[in-house]
């Protein structure tokens, strides 16, 4: 991996990154909730609602973040991630890369100890990038390395260190050709707000990032 000098483009990049990655490793706790809704946070988001591709999204996210003032709400909140994103039926959107490429799995519901499909191609990819750039799935995250979260926290770490032209073709590989399918998936079986706006915003910013890193490569 190539060394490059961080900027202040690609520090506010991979802030975003992480941030995304965050949201879709665990549920929203009173600690993420207090971090996205302090004055900097408030901040972070009306700077990102001033894009035109990201304003709907973040608009229904900061409406369903200040609707979370309980622990009763909290919990619904949590029961959604649950529901879309751990329990692997028909009725989820499991978020590992796997999934949505290969095809023979597309139509066969995720389900944890299913490991030809959650520990194959995509998940030793994944960790072989990790081990390359001297990172590891942390201990408490006993996911396979192609979740979503993983992907998204690992751009954040090339955005700062990989040239632009290789972060380019890893997000075109090992997301932005699946990303779309789940975002998808999500908003079919989603039965609240927050996650398909979630995921929305998410693959606006992908595909905003390509856009620009093209335009810089």
């Amino acid at each position: 991996m190539s060394a490059v000098t961080a900027n202040p483009v690609n520090q506010v990049r991979s802030t975003i990154y992480q941030l995304l990655s965050s949201l879709f490793a665990k549920e929203v706790d009173h600690k993420t909730l207090h971090e996205l809704t302090c004055t900097q946070a408030q901040e972070f988001w009306s700077q990102l609602a001033s894009e035109p591709d990201f304003k709907a999204d973040v608009d229904v996210l900061v409406t369903e973040l200040a609707k979370l003032n309980s622990d009763k709400a909290l919990l619904e909140l949590s029961a959604d991630y649950c529901g879309l994103f751990l329990v692997g039926t028909k009725h989820s959107a499991s978020p590992y890369a796997s999934l949505y490429l290969n095809k023979s799995s597309s139509d066969k519901p995720a389900t944890k100890g299913n490991e030809p499909l959650l520990f194959g191609e995509q998940h030793q990819q994944m960790t072989q990038f990790l081990k390359q750039s001297q990172l590891q799935v942390q201990s408490e995250f006993p996911e396979p390395a192609d979740h979503l979260a993983v992907i998204l926290a690992y751009i954040a770490h090339i955005s700062m260190h990989s040239r632009h032209q290789e972060q380019l073709l890893f997000i075109r590989n090992y997301l932005a050709n699946w990303l779309p399918k789940l975002v998808a998936k999500i908003a079919n079986v989603d039965t609240g707000k927050f996650y398909i706006a979630l995921a929305q915003l998410t693959l606006a910013w992908v595909e905003s990032d390509i856009e620009w890193l093209e335009n810089e490569s």
